[in-house]
């Protein structure tokens, strides 16, 4: 497990003086107490990994942690007291009551001679990222609970450049408190009390492109896959991978997904326009240009998203994507010939001109080594756009993943068997479960933006209730969850459903996008060990809607009914072969 770091281990550390962009790669704190999950993270990689990537086996990539800089813990305790802060921030007041609060108080006095020199100096845009107590261990999965604000640090004035970065900092620190962070502390058992915030500010890997700036390549990879395909074993592992910053991925946008064992391997599309209509379209990326009206609880404030064609303009589609030949029905790497690009990164996946996949596998290796567990990292990568190489790798986070090793034995055979409620070949997580009785579950299969987010609040509603009553319940959902793309799912946040213990999610007859693959969302559930069900479009396996729309209803809404059952639910999940059922009373 990757351990905490508090001020004992701040030795091995670099404590700033001023001299931050003097050097690349240079990690510094100021402060003391904690660096909190997020930042201990990055602190193993620089003391552990970084020095065992040999440059001799990757000549062309230049690997690395980004330069960064971590306000400890005691800074945010100094921040709280001298500005009384706690009162509004364990009340209930909103989300926006409370960020305004936070921005209108003043940072510790001793702190802002550093953070000016920061704003100053450095010349690229900044993350400013939170890196709580609670964030990023083995069994506290708090992936994207808290905010993280991106500024372009390019205005002319020293001053409204400081500004703007202390006013993200602050915007970080009032996420503590949000609402969502609140009730997702509430279900893990922590106490919000005992929170404390480090944050830290760091360089942004990427290039600029006009009034945008974003990496060529962003990246989360996971050395298990509970989602494997084709020949692909669990611990074969996955990549994701989209053009522009990582919040694409993070926010399950639309992305490449492969295995590293089997980098030239589709993902399983039923035919080429399914592949077309399902690409990544659009891209996030950091405004450069003229600033918008200023919004500081905005985490957005300063990113825009731009589209393909905006990206070919760019000139940054050489080594990313394929053309899809209408008349022959086929793809061709690259962007030599005209039509439809789609984002398959083959020139570097097939062509193998960037060695991005043997990288990928060998940091997946050395990081399951050194750390005793299955791990997820997330990555940036600028590229030359016209040669390819030089390119930079930056390290941006590694995660432990929670794998069970219970055996349990699901055979094809138990899938058909009576009494089912629910049966599936594409199973997340591993174990036997008899102790659920709620079912909440979807009334509604056609989503638009205002109903999707209708359902989401009402999901809320149900799960606030019964994480009230200690009851853990199945979720049964259509489309995505988690997702920013209304029309497929529901754009739920994991703390409106962090009391299901088993989610089957089940594409609707005229979807064609892949079910949920969103790093945070699922570092969540594996985390929490949260079983997990698939049911595709093409899955031959249903789910027994008449046995559950026979049970009274607890409640029900617009959109979500809750049942509860005399006897439990029966739940087996076959992580070794990714096949699972749900056997319900009869």
């Amino acid at each position: 497990m990757i351990k905490k770091t508090d001020s004992s281990s701040l030795a091995n550390l670099t404590q700033f003086d001023r001299k931050l962009v003097d050097s690349s790669g240079i990690f510094t704190y100021i402060g003391s107490g904690s660096i909190g999950g997020k930042a201990s993270g990055l602190a193993f990689i620089k003391d552990s990994l970084i020095s065992k990537i040999d440059p001799k086996m990757f000549p062309d990539i230049t690997v690395g942690i980004p330069t960064m800089t971590v306000l400890a813990t005691d800074v945010f305790d100094q921040f709280m007291s001298q500005n009384k802060l706690y009162d509004i921030a364990l009340s209930d007041a909103r989300d926006d009551e409370i960020a305004a609060e936070f921005v209108r108080a003043d940072l510790p006095a001793d702190v802002v001679g550093d953070l000016m020199t920061i704003s100053k100096n450095t010349k690229a845009p900044l993350a400013i990222r939170s890196s709580s107590l609670f964030e990023d261990a083995l069994h506290e999965p708090f992936a994207g609970v808290y905010g993280t604000k991106m500024v372009p640090n390019n205005q002319f004035d020293p001053d409204a450049r400081f500004k703007v970065m202390v006013d993200a900092i602050k915007f970080v620190y009032a996420s503590t408190f949000f609402k969502e962070a609140k009730d997702y502390i509430a279900t893990t058992g922590q106490v919000v009390e005992e929170e404390k915030m480090a944050v830290i500010i760091q360089e942004v890997v990427g290039h600029r492109y006009g009034d945008r700036y974003y990496p060529e390549i962003s990246g989360v990879a996971r050395s298990y896959n509970y989602y494997r395909t084709g020949n692909a074993r669990p611990e074969d592992g996955i990549v994701s991978l989209a053009l522009g910053l990582g919040k694409t991925i993070v926010d399950s946008g639309k992305c490449w997904n492969y295995s590293p064992t089997f980098p030239h391997a589709f993902p399983p599309y039923i035919n080429l326009i399914e592949m077309l209509k399902a690409t990544q379209t659009q891209l996030w990326a950091v405004n450069m240009g003229k600033p918008p009206e200023h919004d500081p609880i905005h985490e957005t404030e300063y990113l825009l998203t731009a589209d393909l064609q905006d990206a070919e303009k760019d000139q940054v589609l050489k080594y990313l994507v394929s053309t899809y030949d209408y008349q022959n029905d086929r793809l061709s790497i690259g962007m030599g010939d005209p039509g439809p690009r789609i984002l398959t990164f083959a020139p570097i996946l097939d062509l193998e001109d960037i060695p991005l996949n043997k990288l990928v596998k060998h940091l997946l290796k050395v990081c399951e080594e050194t750390t005793g567990h299955q791990v997820e990292i997330e990555f940036a990568m600028t590229i030359d756009p016209q040669k390819g190489t030089p390119a930079r790798f930056g390290f941006l986070q590694v995660r432990p993943m929670f794998v069970s090793k219970a055996m349990v034995n699901v055979p094809l055979e138990d899938l058909d068997k009576s009494n089912i409620l629910v049966a599936s070949e594409d199973v997340l997580g591993n174990g036997s479960m008899s102790n659920i009785s709620n079912v909440v579950y979807l009334t509604c299969g056609v989503f638009n933006e205002a109903e999707s987010r209708i359902i989401s609040s009402e999901l809320e509603h149900v799960n606030h209730q019964l994480i009230a009553d200690g009851a853990q319940y199945l979720l049964i959902v259509y489309g995505r969850l988690g997702t920013t793309d209304p029309p497929f799912g529901i754009p739920v946040n994991w703390w409106q459903i962090s009391g299901a213990k088993v989610i089957v999610e089940a594409s609707l007859p005229e979807m064609s996008v892949e079910l949920s693959q969103g790093s945070h969302f699922f570092h969540n559930v594996i985390s929490s060990q949260v079983g997990y069900f698939s049911m595709p479009r093409k899955s031959k396996y249903k789910i027994d809607w008449e046995w559950l729309n026979s049970k009274p209803a607890v409640q029900e809404t617009g959109y979500v009914r809750h049942i509860k059952l005399d006897r439990p639910l029966q739940v087996k999940i076959d992580g070794a072969n990714g096949r699972g059922v749900i056997y319900h009373e009869g």
